[in-house]
């Protein structure tokens, strides 16, 4: 599917960490195996830190903390939001959404957009493209997007292979329309793929209406690679998730480099989904463009965090000042579905941002 939107701009992202960080070498005893072949898993990957949210911390915590450090920073008055969408795979309930919720908290006016979306990895772009779309809207002007997840939770401590690479976090970008006289207005495009026959390569087994909690889905049994984990938590098929990736992002970014008709040398930075540095390198490889163009670092400091690593890594390795002058960027989320999303877009004027939540 192409995607075409002119007459919006993102204004600014906030980013929001737990203070709770974990050295890959606290958990190691927990991992089936040796430690050297965990040792080994670390060199590979690159794992080194990772941040999580405290048990009694949910997505509604992290994103009000979130909001009101990004109304403080950047002079926002919350009246202004006309529009809340929250993407999120880890609700604070089946029931309400957690946009009702966030409203609620925040104080959000009663004649605002909520709207709760189930995405992961793919959740900041496919987030962009609603929010773009609310914006078409006479009496539309801003909308705020919430991308957050605790994932850590619903990861075994005995499961080596997902783990250490998951990370809490949330982000609240806040999207703007602009009027065609504006000279800052330009056409943004995307694209989006699914193969939700692959669906069973990313998920977790147990919790929803399919195959209900219950003390059979608790219990703890080996994958057979020696990892512990139950049907109620994360799993994921790592060959058949990098084999989509290899797959289809390179495609979809070269489609929509020709559909834009932009060269990739004139693209400034090429922000990917962080599932690790290694899944980076590799497609920074089959796409042919320099490493250096990629940031990377994110999940080695502060783990995968799902829907909100595309804004995590802005807010972590870029900077308010590199956005004074326009930036054109490509980004592109890609996992669980099998899904993945990308746009081409400039930012100018973009202010960033991180916060600490205390846990």
């Amino acid at each position: 599917m192409i995607l075409e939107y002119i007459g919006a701009r993102i204004s600014c992202i906030e980013t929001v960490f737990p203070s709770n960080e974990i050295q890959f070498a606290d958990e190691i005893d927990n991992y089936p195996g040796s430690e050297l072949q965990s040792l080994k898993l670390q060199k590979i990957f690159n794992f080194k830190s990772r941040r999580l949210a405290a048990d009694s911390v949910t997505v509604s915590d992290l994103v009000v903390h979130g909001f009101e450090s990004l109304f403080d920073k950047n002079n926002i008055d919350r009246e202004s939001i006309d529009g809340l969408v929250v993407v999120t795979q880890t609700p604070d309930y089946l029931v309400p959404g957690t946009s009702f919720i966030i409203q609620g908290l925040l104080g959000l006016r009663t004649d605002i957009t909520c709207l709760d979306i189930n995405q992961g990895c793919a959740g900041f772009v496919i987030g962009l493209t609603v929010c773009f779309s609310l914006l078409t809207q006479p009496s539309i002007n801003r909308v705020a997007l919430v991308n957050a997840d605790i994932l850590s939770k619903l990861v075994s401590k005995h499961d080596r292979n997902s783990r250490p690479l998951i990370g809490d976090a949330a982000s609240i970008t806040i999207v703007d329309s602009i009027s065609n006289g504006d000279l800052s207005v330009n056409t943004i495009y995307g694209n989006i793929y699914t193969d939700g026959s692959r669906w069973e390569a990313l998920m977790i087994p147990a919790g929803g209406m399919r195959n209900r909690p219950s003390d059979k889905t608790s219990k703890l049994f080996d994958d057979g690679t020696g990892n512990l984990r139950s049907l109620e938590h994360l799993v994921m098929r790592g060959d058949a998730v990098f084999s989509f990736v290899m797959e289809t992002v390179p495609h979809m970014i070269e489609g929509l480099l020709k559909d834009a008709g932009i060269d990739k040398d004139s693209v400034d930075k090429f922000l990917f989904h962080q599932p690790n540095s290694f899944m980076l390198k590799k497609l920074a490889q089959k796409l042919d463009i320099d490493i250096g163009k990629v940031p990377h670092s994110l999940v080695s400091l502060y783990g995968n965090s799902s829907g909100a690593s595309i804004p995590a890594v802005m807010c972590t390795e870029l900077s308010t000042e590199y956005f004074e002058q326009p930036r054109l960027l490509c980004i592109s989320g890609f996992g669980v579905g099998l899904t993945c999303a990308s746009l081409l877009l400039k930012l100018n004027c973009t202010r960033i941002g991180v916060t600490v939540y205390p846990c």
